[in-house]
């Protein structure tokens, strides 16, 4: 496959290359930095396979802005997962970056009260998840097979959200023990959100 840089140059690469394939192809600092990549157009995963025959592409580091988006779409799932294991019993909706940050809607169990007072707890675990450098991977599975799974796992949200779509595969990524329907894209992982905020 050929891809094709910002300046016009043409990088020769295997079939079925990722991101992080093409970066390392131009440098190892460049791979080290890399955030994500555009891949016509679209932000991906570094760790996605390229398409076959000639796509322009341009990785994505903290320099660009688009690479905050990418940094506060990590740090969303690091805080639902804090906040799952904080909180057993809660549900997730989306948790989605704005332009301001993050955020993620929880339904927490009727005997949970969660106020101010508990944010400096849920950073702390988060912290915890980030030293991990717990990395985020990608699943594609077919719809029913996630309604399957998140109804085994009482997310009302997720099942509607999947129904809702009405595709026939959904996008799922883990990072720890955390797993959630989403399209991406990832960083390598949730030690990029110390890079930015």
């Amino acid at each position: 496959m050929t891809a094709v840089l910002p300046n016009g140059d043409r990088l020769e690469l295997d079939a079925g290359a990722s991101g992080l394939d093409a970066a390392r192809a131009i440098g190892e600092g460049l791979a080290r930095a890399a955030i994500a990549i555009e891949v016509d157009g679209e932000i991906r995963d570094l760790a996605r396979a390229l398409p076959d025959g000639e796509v322009p592409i341009r990785i994505i580091t903290e320099r660009d802005p688009e690479a905050l988006e990418v940094i506060r779409h990590d740090a969303a799932h690091v805080l639902a997962e804090a906040v799952k294991e904080l909180y057993p019993g809660t549900k997730i909706s989306i948790g989605p970056p704005i332009a301001d940050g993050f955020y993620y809607d929880f339904d927490f169990p009727d005997d949970v009260k969660v106020g101010e007072e508990d944010l400096e707890r849920i950073e702390q675990k988060m912290r915890e998840h980030i030293k991990a450098d717990e990395k985020f991977e990608r699943t594609d599975i077919s719809a029913a097979e996630a309604l399957e799974r998140f109804k085994g796992e009482n997310e009302d949200y997720k099942v509607e959200l999947i129904q809702d779509l009405g595709a026939d595969s959904v996008s799922l990524y883990r990072n720890g023990d955390f797993t959630d329907l989403c399209r991406g894209p990832h960083g390598p992982g949730p030690s990029a959100s110390k890079r930015s905020s």
